[in-house]
């Protein structure tokens, strides 16, 4: 074999692995998934995180940042409980994942709503500590 065969065949190896890692990421399906993939980023933008904290997270999710929502707005206090959207009217199920089994379980799902749920609450996207906060929450109420 070729030198320059050796080093294709190396690229090609090493270009599966990496696809493998980011599929796992971008496609989590469980809970504990996203926090491990919060976390991962939380460290990278923080080199001192040290983990996520539930109180943190039910801060961010009953409290309004600057703007006239919160993630309670629709959600309700209780995010074992349905909610319903203050513009639409429109039902929704759950936020946490003990109350509803399926929330948190598709990535294209869970990216789409932080997106547009952190735009309209924080005008701006939510950090992956934020995030991780408020799973870690989410995770700790007891439906």
């Amino acid at each position: 074999m070729h030198a320059q065969d050796c080093k294709k065949q190396g690229l090609v190896g090493l270009a599966a692995l990496l696809l493998a890692t980011m599929a796992t990421v971008s496609y989590a399906e469980t809970p504990q998934q996203f926090l491990d993939s919060y976390a991962q980023e939380a460290k990278v933008q923080n080199p001192t995180f040290k983990g996520f904290s539930a109180k943190a997270g039910e801060s961010f999710y009953k409290n309004k940042h600057g703007g006239e929502w919160s993630c309670s707005s629709c959600h309700t206090d209780n995010p074992t409980a349905e909610g319903k959207h203050i513009v639409t009217s429109k039902v929704i199920q759950p936020l946490s994942p003990n109350a509803n089994p399926a929330r948190f379980t598709d990535a294209t799902k869970v990216n789409k709503w932080f997106k547009r749920n952190c735009n309209d609450v924080l005008k701006r996207e939510c950090t992956p500590e934020e995030k991780g906060n408020l799973l870690t929450y989410l995770l700790s109420i007891k439906s």
